[in-house]
């Protein structure tokens, strides 16, 4: 079983900034790529970023890139993404997502809240 766990969440004003991380129960060369999601209210989950876990080539959803920076700490099994230029939009629940070598099956966390305020 691959748990996954998310912190750093929280309330911060317009233009602040955060840092989530996203640690694993296993190494993260027993996955093939981490990334970030998020909902907000009434909102679909969305794509934010997404890692691969050799190389380490990232991408990201077209209303963060240039804010939000997704990297990766090899010995803590952990993924971050940096959160800069907060908006108010950018308001969501945050979920980790890892996908599983072995099976290609994926394991989410259980999301850690950031709220931007105006």
């Amino acid at each position: 079983q691959v748990q996954v766990v998310e912190s750093g969440g929280g309330l911060v004003q317009a233009g602040g900034s955060l840092r989530l991380s996203c640690a694993a129960s296993v190494s993260i060369f027993s996955l093939t790529a981490m990334g970030w999601y998020r909902q907000a209210p009434g909102k679909q989950r969305e794509l934010v970023a997404t890692i691969s876990t050799s190389g380490g080539n990232a991408n990201y959803a077209d209303s963060v890139k240039g804010r939000f920076t997704i990297s990766r700490d090899n010995a803590k099994n952990t993924v971050y993404l940096q959160m800069n230029s907060l908006k108010p939009e950018d308001t969501a629940v945050y979920y980790c997502n890892v996908v599983i070598r072995w099976s290609g099956l994926n394991s989410w966390g259980q999301g850690t809240q950031v709220t931007v305020s105006s």
